[in-house]
């Protein structure tokens, strides 16, 4: 990965205050050289399709898209010209929310975790005009958020992944502070949305994480007043259409194929529903691919070497974003986002929708189904960070690569807590190991065992890298011991999931000894229905919608 310390950024000669920076100082490093970053290369399904939504809501779904183009060039910006955005910085609304967030968070992993919310708000000039249409459009109110979306980094930052959670979900709302009055609000099972209209963002976060044991970083959120201001800035978004259109609710008229359009046509893109099935579903693919062509851009070569577009660009956002304190103040850690984003780029930018289906109490609901725990899971364990390169006296260090199918693993629970061994197997195999057995195991002492275990067999030499490869799987990582332990009733396990003959005749069987301080087995096998929600690449670059 690129290491952004050593990115040299042109033309600083003070600091953010104004003052002259010291000799030797960080930012003096950083003034002392400059070359443009290198050119990111070119340029997810879409959430629930049950029902058509308002031009109010595909504005909303927008916004959070643009919050990560925003964020992104804003910051990359700072790799060419630092005082192009330098006083813009100035004028992106801070907000303090950490107080107001009142339940037990998730632990930090490392990871980069950073909630994107649009916001409706009608406050300010910009977006009184939008105010009566919105109020036809949805209920009478503060403000609220069509769109929620995490962007995930990786421990490394060496990933980028963008899910996005159906505004419709029914949830169980946490206790929230209200934000306007700051007084408690008891749980709620509600729209997932309902959050930010009567607890803000601090709400929305404590939502996430509770929903999803996920620890949310920062936040950005972005209003639609500036969408159309964005868009120019950018000189225009180019899409393709299959067919011509001629919406007058929209007031769109374009020609099939290949359009380029600017900030107004581009708003009456984003709300077009009488085109093609007239499906919300496939309008809200529309949306995306639009978007993602909008973080394209937004963080091409093309616009942060140009200082007239980058100018106009950011300040056009910058009116338009608001973000916590810790992230706005710390440019080191911006840096990191734009890096990523153009790792996402790289690879094209992925939408993963929350899997979801229709609600059986309200078929105008949806509720996340099963697997959207191993979506989280996935996220949530996300947690290697690259280490040094082992020494040659490190021969506790795995000497061959062993896949998971080879693994043979015994799961036997080593906790008071009944059904365990077998829920720590099926997620094992689930994720690919070859789980012959569970079974119990008892302490000496008869307590249950406070971290979990990993024994294999003394005399056979290969049984330490398989027992690194479960080890790897499991988190918290367990310690590893040369010989086996007694299983207490133990039963055979049917794993269809494990190919035949992937673990050959003499392979160790490593044993997983279940401590109370288990969490997970490490997700790296989604399911289809996570693959099926996804928007990929190619799509983004060749559709024709």
């Amino acid at each position: 990965m690129t290491d952004y310390r050593s990115v040299p950024v042109v033309d600083v000669a003070q600091d953010r205050r104004g003052a002259p920076t010291q000799p030797g100082s960080r930012m003096a490093r950083r003034a002392a050289g400059a070359a443009p970053p290198p050119p990111p290369p070119p340029d997810g399904r879409p959430p629930h399709g049950h029902r058509n939504g308002g031009g109010g809501q595909g504005k909303m779904r927008v916004l959070a898209w643009i919050s990560i183009g925003v964020t992104s060039v804003m910051v990359a910006g700072s790799l060419t010209a630092y005082t192009v955005y330098r006083d813009a910085f100035g004028n992106i609304t801070q907000k303090s929310v950490k107080e107001d967030i009142i339940n037990p968070r998730p632990p930090d992993t490392g990871a980069l975790n950073v909630l994107l919310v649009g916001s409706d708000t009608r406050a300010g000039a910009g977006n009184a005009k939008y105010g009566q249409q919105l109020a036809r459009e949805k209920d009478a109110g503060g403000k609220r958020t069509d769109t929620i979306i995490l962007l995930h980094i990786s421990p490394n930052r060496d990933k980028a992944q963008l899910v996005s959670f159906p505004r419709d979900s029914m949830v169980q709302i946490p206790k929230c502070k209200n934000e306007t009055t700051k007084q408690e609000m008891p749980a709620q099972r509600n729209m997932i949305n309902s959050a930010y209209s009567s607890g803000g963002i601090a709400c929305t976060i404590s939502t996430i994480e509770t929903l999803t044991q996920i620890r949310i970083n920062h936040f950005v959120e972005v209003d639609f007043s500036g969408f159309k201001n964005i868009v120019d800035a950018l000189g225009g978004i180019e899409i393709c259409l299959k067919s011509g259109v001629n919406d007058k609710a929209s007031k769109l008229v374009l020609p099939p194929g290949k359009s380029l359009l600017n900030g107004e046509k581009a708003l009456g893109y984003v709300r077009l529903r009488k085109y093609g099935n007239g499906s919300d579903i496939q309008r809200i693919r529309r949306q995306q691919i639009f978007l993602s062509k909008v973080i394209a851009k937004a963080t091409s070569n093309d616009l942060l070497t140009d200082v007239g577009k980058l100018r106009d660009f950011v300040a056009a956002a910058a009116g338009s974003v608001t973000m916590d304190p810790e992230l706005a103040n710390d440019t080191e850690r911006l840096i990191e986002i734009a890096m990523s984003a153009k790792q996402l780029t790289a690879n094209g930018v992925q939408l993963t929708t929350v899997p979801w289906a229709p609600d059986p109490a309200d078929e105008n609901r949806v509720v996340w189904t099963g697997d959207a725990t191993k979506l989280f899971t996935a996220i949530r364990t996300d947690t290697e960070v690259a280490a040094p390169a082992p020494s040659a006296s490190a021969s506790a260090e795995p000497k061959v690569t062993v896949k998971p199918e080879q693994v043979k693993v015994q799961v036997l629970n080593g906790t008071k807590a009944v059904g365990k061994a077998k829920e720590v197997a099926d997620q094992l195999a689930e994720q690919g190991f070859n789980v012959i057995g569970v079974g119990n195991y008892e302490a000496p002492d008869g307590a249950s065992v406070a971290k979990s275990e990993i024994h294999y067999a003394k005399t056979i030499t290969s049984a330490p890298d398989h027992a690194g490869t479960l080890a790897g799987a499991v988190l918290p990582k367990p310690t590893s011991a040369a010989g086996k332990v007694k299983a207490i009733n133990p039963t055979a396990y049917a794993n269809p999931a494990v190919t035949a003959g992937a673990a050959p005749s003499g392979t160790p069987v490593i044993q997983l000894v279940v401590g109370e301080d288990f969490d997970s087995v490490k997700v790296t096998k989604l399911p289809d229905s996570v693959k099926n929600n996804t928007i990929t690449a190619s799509e983004q670059k060749n559709a024709c919608t």
